[in-house]
């Protein structure tokens, strides 16, 4: 009997066309199986109990048990990774974002309505997606995100690292050496700069929402996530949260107190226009490493920008975005760095590759990171 190391992957959508399609960019690959499809999520539910899929596509719209519902239950009884896919209607990005406070691990947006033709456009990042949450624990995507802590007598403190070459895996007991606050300015203005990707909502929700109304700094924000999807994020978060939360407008003046998320396809860039600094979406730079907007141009931006002290954080997501602009905050001005640990990610990757420059100076569990920007701020 031959022993296939491919990840097991369950295909659920009501069109059998649609099936078939995603079944066939499978074909021939050394990574993922199809191991079976499924035409709705009672059908999915069904499936998953009897086949034990690595790895579940589902469609959010669907008849009798829709995917919203099916999630629900799906991570109830057999929590598995899934990846939805989701129209770009408002409501499918509503949909989607709810998808991953359910327990999806990510969405893929299809290009044309519910039977799209052209899904050949988003088969490599449908690809990409799902080889990557073939290997996300289900335990992370539990609601709500559990944080264990090793033993009874562990601190809830966050593990601190400053100048070292260990690893978070690697460390014994927390380093102390603390980035000093008395090297931020107390006339210099305060800005704090987040890019996330894969896990990167319910990551903000956790984050965002601990933020204090009085902060004296304004925050922008890359999560990746095509156009029309980062609208229906932001008002979620605004809804939730004590500081106000929008989606970033070309020419608009940075506030205080104001958390600005970079529309999908557009970069976001900073200016100084006299005294104010001013937003900047920029369109026409090709997207960095496959994306736009890009964490990487965000930090690169404000890098020169030598009248801030800077915070940068760096959450859960795939690939190693944020790590060049990391560097070249570094190298100008006082910054602090935060990445998420390995704990809580979703996908250690983003954060991974940020501590692995050694420039990292405090690493934390999600529900930690908001109190660790706001110790360093006035």
């Amino acid at each position: 009997m031959e022993f296939s190391n491919k990840s097991k992957l369950l295909v659920v959508d009501d069109s059998a066309f649609m099936r078939k399609l995603i079944s066939d960019f499978f074909e021939g690959s050394s990574k993922v199986e199809v191991i079976g499809t499924a035409r709705n999520g009672k059908d999915a539910i069904k499936k998953i109990e009897m086949l034990k899929p690595d790895v579940v596509t589902m469609d959010v719209e669907m008849p009798e048990l829709n995917g919203l519902d099916a999630l629900k239950e799906i991570m109830r009884i057999s929590p598995v990774p899934v990846i939805m896919l989701s129209s770009t209607t408002l409501q499918g990005a509503e949909n989607a974002l709810l998808a991953m406070e359910y327990g999806a691990v990510d969405f893929v947006a299809k290009p044309s309505g519910t039977i799209s033709l052209d899904l050949h456009k988003i088969k490599e990042e449908l690809i990409h997606k799902v080889e990557h949450a073939a290997h996300v624990s289900v335990n992370k995507l539990k609601k709500p995100t559990a944080v264990e802590q090793p033993d009874s007598q562990a601190s809830p403190k966050a593990t601190i690292f400053r100048g070292t070459r260990l690893t978070p895996t690697q460390v014994k007991k927390p380093i102390t050496e603390e980035f000093n606050k008395s090297r931020f300015s107390s006339s210099a203005k305060k800005i704090v700069l987040i890019g996330t990707s894969t896990g990167g909502p319910r990551a903000l929700q956790e984050v965002i929402t601990k933020i204090p109304s009085s902060i004296k700094a304004p925050i922008l924000i890359v999560q990746h996530m095509p156009a029309g999807f980062t609208k229906s994020l932001a008002d979620r978060l605004n809804n939730l949260s004590q500081i106000r939360v929008k989606e970033a407008e070309h020419g608009e003046v940075l506030q205080n107190g104001v958390a600005y998320i970079a529309p999908g396809g557009s970069h976001l860039k900073l200016e100084k226009r006299g005294t104010f600094h001013e937003i900047v979406l920029d369109q026409q730079e090709p997207p960095k490493s496959g994306h736009r907007p890009s964490v990487d141009v965000l930090f690169e931006s404000v890098s020169k920008l030598n009248e801030f002290d800077k915070i940068a954080v760096i959450m859960t997501g795939m690939g190693s975005d944020g790590t060049k602009g990391l560097i070249e905050l570094k190298r100008n001005g006082d910054v602090l760095a935060i990445a998420e640990s390995e704990k809580t990610c979703i996908v250690y990757g983003m954060p991974k590759a940020a501590v692995e420059t050694q420039l990292v100076n405090e690493v934390v569990d999600v529900d930690n990171i908001a109190q660790a920007i706001m110790k360093y701020l006035p």
